[in-house]
């Protein structure tokens, strides 16, 4: 069977791989043992991939499978986290390098990639060391070889590399006496074998055989330090610089510490190291090029944090889109990340976000299925730092808005989080939008200009006028229970729908509560929340 790359599918990979990596996170994060203990190796992979991703969601339909490799690529290089993050955005690089975008893929073209793949990310690692996830790439290249001498399809290659790298990473303790000790296996390998058996799945159907992995026991840090004798500091930074200083540069980084990873070219590098001299590490990457988006990590610094004295306060950090909607939460006492179809909120910005606020307890509202995920990752780091973060999983820009109203900061933690998630769950919630393009919903087809009503999430109501698919929304929320019903008007949308519904509510429900908010939301001329 003939083998082709296409947008749309590529697309989709590049969210299958997310979706993969968000739902081995914690098991990732659990198995991170070298070459710094800190229980972030999942999160890494996960926040580097949906930087690919992101970058691949932004532009419109009809780009080209090379702008889309292009764009996802570089989004994994710019935003890699971790040693392992930089790994996998080489891998991922140097694999689509080699694979032909305009023409079938050949048998011997997948073997090829994956072994240009595997010899990029060897030579980017300062100080390679097996039982690794350069070891588990370097199975996967060798796999696909031995597949193509076997005369498998495309396809197969593929799968018999992934199969290849799941034998590779269940070896990994016998090549590493740290992984041995603490009875795990590597964790970047982990990342790396999520990633490949995603890709299987999405080139075959087939759902491999889960990964070999153990139950990692906890790893005492030695001393005060995550790795004794080891260097103080993780440094990271983009680098604008020509290929030809990059040989200098890893020789000058490699004699000032380890974990060392330069990853890229064409004037776009991401380096990464482990160092006590900050400042050197620094000065290097002026000497090479212009550094920039330079991130530092003091490695003890971050057990002090858990071992001293801890901030004192609660914050609310709530994901909002519309002006209406912004104002509304920041006079509860927000903190509001505003985001529209077109500006999404980035992971950077909500871990900026929730570091800088100078508590020692945060609740984060995230008010989109797409952000609970990202608010996830960037929670576990700043717990890392000592400071309880709890996210609740709220879907609907309305249901945000019934967990602040119960919010009461003079509450413990836990009983403010279970009051403001039980607003939230209690919250039935629908909204009204037009069609922009043909389709097929729950309610049946579509037209560009529809009016769809949506009910928990789901296209119920297909009509033609506003009002009457806000009428059919409403009925379908507003039980005999129902106390309050809270109606957002969105952005240009016209104030007679929700007056007119307020209206019918008084008159058929006089023991229900009616309020109204301008919202300023786009696309959606109502929410509807009933509770």
């Amino acid at each position: 069977m003939v083998l082709r790359l296409r947008p749309d599918a590529f697309r989709a990979w590049t969210q299958l791989c997310v979706q993969a990596l968000s739902a081995t996170r914690a098991e990732i994060d659990a198995l991170n043992v070298f070459p710094v203990p800190d229980s972030d190796t999942g999160t890494n992979a996960y926040l580097t991939f949906v930087a690919g991703a992101d970058a691949v969601a932004a532009l419109p339909d009809d780009v080209a499978l090379a702008d889309l490799v292009r764009a996802h690529t570089d989004g994994l290089l710019t935003g890699a986290k971790g040693n392992s993050g930089v790994i996998l955005s080489q891998l991922v690089r140097a694999t689509f390098h080699d694979l032909s975008l305009d023409a079938a893929v050949e048998p011997a073209d997948v073997a090829r990639s994956f072994r240009a793949a595997s010899d990029a990310a060897h030579a980017a690692v300062g100080r390679p060391v097996e039982g690794t996830i350069l070891s588990v790439a370097r199975a996967a290249a060798e796999g696909a070889e031995h597949a193509v001498e076997s005369g498998a399809e495309a396809r197969d290659v593929f799968a018999l590399a992934a199969a290849s790298a799941r034998v590779a990473l269940a070896k990994t303790p016998e090549q590493m006496p740290r992984l041995a000790q603490a009875g795990v296996v590597d964790a970047g390998g982990r990342a790396l074998v999520v990633v490949l058996d995603a890709t299987e799945r999405a080139l075959t159907g087939r759902a491999p055989e889960p990964a070999a992995h153990h139950v990692p026991r906890p790893v005492a840090p030695a001393g005060d330090d995550f790795v004794e004798g080891g260097p103080g500091y993780e440094v990271m930074y983009l680098l604008d610089a020509d290929d030809s200083e990059i040989p200098a540069l890893r020789r000058a980084l490699d004699g000032l510490g380890d974990s060392l990873v330069v990853v890229g070219g064409e004037r776009l590098w991401n380096v990464h190291v482990h160092v006590d001299d900050v400042g050197a590490a620094i000065e290097a990457g002026m000497q090479a090029g212009r550094p920039y988006r330079i991130a530092v990590t003091h490695f003890a610094d971050q057990i002090a944090r858990q071992r001293g004295e801890a901030a004192v306060g609660r914050a609310v950090v709530v994901a909002a889109t519309g002006a209406g909607l912004a104002d509304l939460c920041r006079e509860a006492g927000a903190h509001v990340l505003e985001f529209t179809r077109d500006r999404p909120v980035d992971v950077a910005t909500m871990l900026g976000t929730l570091r800088s606020l100078d508590v020692a307890e945060i609740v984060v509202l995230p008010n989109n299925p797409r952000y609970v995920g990202l608010f996830d990752a960037a929670a576990k780091q700043v717990r890392a730092d000592g400071v309880r973060v709890a996210v609740i999983p709220t879907h609907a820009q309305v249901q945000g808005l019934a967990a602040l109203a119960v919010h009461d900061p003079g509450l413990d933690f836990d009983e403010d989080v279970v009051a403001m998630s039980s607003a939230a769950a209690h919250t039935q919630h629908g909204a009204v939008t037009v069609a922009t393009e043909p389709g097929i919903t729950m309610a049946g087809p579509c037209d560009v200009g529809d009016v769809l009503g949506v009910v928990s999430g789901d296209f119920a109501v297909v009509g033609h006028d506003v009002a009457e698919v806000a009428g059919a929304v409403l009925d379908r929320l507003v039980s005999p229970a129902a106390e309050l019903v809270t109606l957002v008007v969105g952005d240009g949308a016209d104030d007679d729908v929700a007056q007119e519904l307020s209206r019918r509510l008084r008159a058929e429900r006089v023991d229900v509560d009616v309020v109204v908010y301008q919202g300023g939301q786009e696309n959606y001329p109502l929410f509807v929340a009933v509770e």
